[in-house]
């Protein structure tokens, strides 16, 4: 009976809810739907069609999702009510470690009111490996340690869920330890390590098992951790971090000093092996170098320079460690991240280098390769490079960054400079930038582009007669601008040139010096000017060469005596005779000695005297003219015969001299007058000597008057822009010529000739024998010199003459 009663109490609470349902069914219902994971933007289902709605009239009913876990992973689609996700699903990241993932939605139709509940389960795949939180576990287990004593290990970790999770543990073969696996439900499966064999820590003070995870998936995936056993004394409880992991940034350059982080972790034991102590863990010397750990705080702290170019992250492993007998250690990783900041100027490097470029290289001729390298990171790195502008070179930029080359950017010339300093400057992008310069000194190498210059185009030496063969008589000197044997001169002397070579096989020139030697010794009598030229040839190649005219004048000296032609018995050799009307008044010529010098100037310019004569009163002696005068009447009581030695002297600084003796006979007047007629052939031949004579001075003084007539005509011509002066020389004595006076019959002639040496210049004292010139004292006094023909300064009769005066 009763359990009738029962049955009717649940049929009628069965149709209470059948009419409940009835009378919501137009407006509540719920769906479920399934869709695989790590799709991207796959379609769900059609919920309008599902639920039998038509889709003409979504829009105006307001159909939306109003709510639900993870809504914002799917949208309605209001033409066709198709549901679809919004991108791809990754079921581990939505579902976490559930070993279902639902995926609960709430859609609303508002006119009328209609709420639909939508269930939408994300499929799992197995696209994950197990995992261990460490690659190696180490355990301190004490020889005491009973059989049967378990050792949980933290479960591996798979995100996949279902089958694809994680289904069993494996551990390696040994003596020692067996593996219990330990369902958790939703924690998962649990490895546990159980002790079967006592250890001895005698036998073997550590072991290492292997424990691998396994999912369910097909074919299913592993992963493992190596277990290191440590054999101990008591001790069960190892420290425990409080933080799960350590992270932190840390600037480069920190001071020393600088906190960077505090870890920190407790131990359940009591006691010593409650107290917990930090070290470092297996870290390399830098690390230690770098950092400093708090034994007791655990707090690190930046213990030397940080360098973010050297390193730009460490990882420091830090144990945690108890004072038991057999202490207990946990480890934890300390992952410290160095930030970059400007601190590297850049860094110039020339990687190939021409120290030398020649002069003659073309534009673009590539001198030296610039690396420049900044060990900064980022915008801090990036490089830009210069050079002064006013540098013949520039830098071309490479295709690979922060390489340039640098190259001649216009011609170079060694002899205006031959080496250049170039400052090359490189400046970071970094706030501030950096900057830094580098200076590489580039030689300019001579090539063989000058010719030897002579110092002047013609030179003018002044040789004095008489020199020595073989010495030295002047220097010529060329210099070469280049460089080494480009700028090695060779001189010597041209013997193929013409009429300028004529007179050079009487030189010879020192290759090496320039110094010109005479091979013979020069007579000015013979010789009074040449010319010829001389080569400069360097030591290129090809080697360059240029000439030079060298003029050589040849300078007077006194080595020529002067010459007695009349009367006979000059020198010395014998006597000459005059014989005199004894009845002949005073004044009267009685004789005129005739004599000449081959020097010029003073060395030419003769004086007479009176060295003997046996009576002084009666006959005298023109210095001048070499005339001998009575200075009276003869008187009965005078000698019939007179000896007079005449000595004729040049006026050289040295002078030279020759005598002549003249015998005068005093005779009665016819006997005189018969002697004249004896001597009538010779007065023939004096008058043919005293007409040569005439012609030959008035050739000479046409000459030097068309000469004079030239010089006047030349200096009109010149620009009125010279100075005009009178020409000096400092050899000038204030006398500008001498003469010599003698008588042919009843003429009397007057020699005028310059009394100058070869240098000295016509000297202003009077309008007529003052020249104007322009201030060219070298060439014109050259100019002078040669306006004399050669053969008047030998001719045996006389000097130069340069006017002639009758009376």
């Amino acid at each position: 009976m009763e359990q009738r009663r029962c049955g009717r109490r649940g049929r009628w609470q069965w149709m209470v809810l059948l009419a409940v349902f009835l009378s919501w069914k137009g407006s509540l219902a719920q769906i479920r739907y399934s869709v695989s994971e790590e799709q991207d933007k796959a379609v769900v289902g059609n919920i309008a069609k599902d639920l039998g709605i038509d889709t003409r009239t979504l829009k105006e009913r307001g159909f939306r999702i109003v709510s639900g876990t993870n809504s914002s992973l799917f949208r309605l689609n209001l033409s066709d009510g198709t549901l679809y996700a919004t991108g791809r699903i990754d079921r581990e990241d939505v579902c976490a470690r559930s070993s279902s993932c639902l995926i609960n939605l709430k859609t609303i139709l508002e006119n009328p009111l209609e709420i639909h509940y939508v269930m939408v389960e994300v499929v799992d795949i197995n696209d994950h490996s197990p995992s261990f939180r460490e690659r190696e576990k180490r355990l301190e287990i004490s020889e005491s340690a009973l059989r049967g004593v378990k050792f949980q290990f933290q479960p591996a970790l798979d995100p996949d869920g279902g089958i694809n999770s994680i289904q069993t543990y494996k551990l390696s073969q040994n003596d020692h330890f067996s593996l219990e696996v330990k369902d958790r439900g939703e924690d998962g499966k649990m490895p546990i390590l159980i002790l079967q064999k006592p250890l001895d820590r005698e036998v073997a003070t550590t072991h290492k098992l292997v424990l691998t995870a396994f999912d369910g998936g097909k074919p299913p995936k592993s992963g493992t951790v190596d277990i290191y056993v440590d054999v101990l004394d008591v001790n069960d409880n190892a420290p425990h971090f409080t933080e799960g992991s350590y992270m932190i940034t840390l600037k480069e350059n920190a001071p020393v000093g600088t906190r960077v982080i505090q870890v920190n972790a407790s131990d359940l034991d009591e006691g010593l092996n409650g107290e917990v102590v930090y070290s470092f863990g297996d870290v390399n010397r830098k690390v230690r170098q770098l950092f400093d750990l708090n034994p007791v705080t655990g707090e690190i702290t930046v213990k030397d320079h940080i360098d973010y170019e050297e390193k730009d992250n460490y990882e420091i492993d830090i144990q945690a460690s108890d004072k038991g007998l057999a202490p207990l250690t946990t480890d934890k990783s300390v992952k410290i991240k160095i930030v970059d900041v400007n601190d590297n100027v850049p860094e110039i490097e020339v990687t190939s280098f021409s120290k030398a470029v020649s002069e003659d290289s073309r534009p673009g001729t590539t001198v030296a390769l610039i690396s420049i390298n900044d060990l900064d990171s980022g915008v801090n790195s990036k490089v830009s490079c210069s050079l002064p502008e006013h540098l013949p070179f520039k830098l071309m930029a490479s295709t690979q960054n922060n390489i340039y080359s640098l190259v001649t950017s216009s011609p170079l010339d060694r002899e205006k400079e031959f080496k250049y300093d170039v400052t090359l400057t490189a400046i970071d992008s970094g706030q501030p930038p950096l900057s830094s310069e580098k200076t590489i000194t580039v030689l300019i190498s001579d090539v063989n582009d000058n010719s030897p210059q002579f110092s002047a185009s013609q030179y003018a030496f002044y040789v004095t007669e008489n020199n020595v063969p073989g010495e030295s008589i002047f220097t010529v000197y060329a210099s070469d601008k280049d460089l080494d044997e480009n700028a090695l001169v060779h001189y010597q002397i041209c013997r193929e040139c013409g009429d300028d070579s004529k007179y050079a096989s009487f030189l010879n020139i020192n290759s090496e010096t320039g110094n010109v030697y005479a091979l013979k010794s020069f007579d000015f009598e013979t010789l009074k000017s040449f010319h010829f030229q001389v080569l400069a040839t360097d030591n290129g190649k090809p080697a360059r060469g240029s000439n030079a005219t060298v003029n050589v004048f040849i300078l007077d000296q006194n080595d020529n005596s002067p010459v007695i032609l009349s009367p006979a018995g000059a020198n010395g050799t014998s006597e000459g005779v005059e014989e005199v009307p004894r009845n002949v008044n005073q004044g009267h010529l009685v004789a005129k000695v005739q004599a000449y010098d081959a020097d010029v100037g003073y060395n030419g310019w003769l004086l007479f005297s009176l060295q003997d004569v046996t009576d002084h009163t009666l006959f005298g002696l023109d210095r001048y003219t070499g005339q001998i005068r009575t200075l009276r009447s003869f008187t009965e009581t005078d000698e019939a015969q007179h000896k007079l030695v005449i000595l004729v002297k040049d006026n050289g600084n040295i002078s030279l001299s020759a005598t002549a003796t003249l015998i005068i006979k005093v005779v009665e007047p016819k006997e005189a007058f018969a002697a004249s007629d004896v001597k009538n052939p010779l007065t023939d031949d004096d008058s043919n000597v005293t007409f040569y004579l005439i012609i030959t001075l008035a050739s000479v003084s046409a000459l030097f008057i068309i000469s004079i007539i030239v010089l006047i005509a030349m200096q009109c011509s010149k620009s009125t822009d010279y100075s005009s002066k009178y020409l000096q020389d400092t050899n000038y004595d204030g006398t500008l010529c001498h003469s010599i006076q003698y008588r042919s019959g009843d003429k009397r002639y007057m020699l005028v000739g310059p009394r100058m040496s070869i240098g000295s210049t016509i000297v202003p004292g009077s309008n007529g024998n003052t020249l104007v010139i322009p201030d060219r004292r070298q060439r014109l006094s050259m100019e002078v010199r040669q306006c004399w023909p050669p053969w008047f300064a030998s001719n045996g009769s006389t000097v130069k003459v340069l006017h002639l005066v009758t009376s």
